[in-house]
């Protein structure tokens, strides 16, 4: 029987989870996989970026909160996933050497009025470095059976039928060409950033690093999950949109480069809100990734810079979509602006 049901957690709980040493090693061998920007993967070249230092990917610091979390309490627990996340700030840099512990407060909590056997709980999670300083913010909601009623988790459910889904309007609309400065940026244009194929190798490979449940890690097991077959983790799904982002921007760098333009930079992120994981990703399925531009501003506090604000999805083979979140990113001004 796990430890951890829906009854168990109770709101105003605070719990400190961790710690855990983040090396550069590790900093850079996620970069390199997911977001091989160069103040994430190059100290050299972080020295004259936005940031001026070599610092971990926010989506590796996502990762590794899922890690301390699964760790101390969801793989011991009847937990059923996470539908998503609220809000999520990056507060300050994660540096190599830095040890990270996470404040994992519970919010609320509430039965489902769906499925009697479900409870939805909702956290805050506040990553620490070992200065006491905030790195992260994040809330978002996770599902647990019910320990009263039985553990609903171990209930099997068929995959999604097959089938194709309605065609996704993006696709219809103008990429924005060449490598702009924020001035040049059209609210409302659509970039396509690829596909990716996503494998049970590959699936488990990330969750046995990063989010263990079982249904990541373990086929057999996963059958008799709520989702019924080996899924990925829904921060691998969110990992590699970033991959595919950062691929998408090197060769709009490169074709201006090749043009005999100065590319413009881009810094980091400093968050998201309203991510979504709305329908599972299974082995063998091929997820095509779009960002849209949904606004910009010019930065009060960084001069020659400004904040983009950008709306990205994820579309499987069958025309569902099966992820989403809205975005931001420090984007540089164009010179003498």
């Amino acid at each position: 029987m796990p430890r951890y049901a829906f009854e168990d957690f109770t709101p105003g709980t605070v719990r400190t989870l961790g710690p855990v040493t983040v090396s550069r090693e590790e900093i850079v061998s996620f970069a390199r996989e997911y977001d091989p920007q160069p103040f994430h993967v190059d100290e050299i070249a972080a020295r004259d970026s936005f940031v001026g230092t070599l610092i971990a990917s926010g989506w590796h610091t996502c990762a590794l909160n899922m890690r301390l979390l699964a760790d101390d309490v969801i793989l011991d627990s009847t937990s059923m996933g996470s539908p998503g996340i609220e809000e999520l700030k990056w507060a300050k840099p994660v540096r190599p050497g830095d040890t990270l512990r996470s404040r994992m407060t519970v919010l609320e909590t509430r039965p489902s009025r769906s499925r009697p056997s479900i409870g939805l709980v909702r956290f805050r999670f506040d990553v620490l470095n070992q200065a006491d300083e905030t790195v992260m913010v994040q809330q978002n909601w996770i599902m647990f059976g019910l320990r009263e009623t039985g553990l609903a988790v171990n209930g099997s459910r068929s995959r999604p039928p097959e089938g194709i889904g309605s065609p996704d309007p993006a696709a219809e609309r103008p990429a924005i060409s060449a490598n702009p400065y924020l001035e040049d940026l059209v609210v409302g244009q659509t970039d396509v950033l690829g596909s990716y194929a996503y494998t049970a190798e590959d699936i488990v490979r990330f969750a046995r690093d990063y989010d263990p449940q079982r249904f990541h890690v373990d086929p057999v097991a996963a059958k008799a999950s709520l989702f019924g077959d080996l899924c990925a983790s829904g921060w691998q799904t969110a990992a590699v949109w970033m991959k595919l982002m950062a691929a998408h921007r090197d060769r709009v760098r490169a074709d201006a480069l090749a043009r005999g333009e100065r590319p413009a930079r881009l810094g980091p992120s400093p968050g998201f809100t309203d991510l979504r994981w709305l329908k599972p990703v299974y082995a063998g399925d091929t997820i095509t990734y779009r960002s849209t531009l949904t606004g910009k501003r010019v930065s009060a506090s960084r001069p020659g810079w400004g904040i983009a604000f950008h709306r990205n999805t994820g579309v499987n083979q069958h025309g569902e979509e099966v992820f989403s979140f809205d975005g931001a990113v420090f984007w540089e001004r164009r010179p003498g602006h």
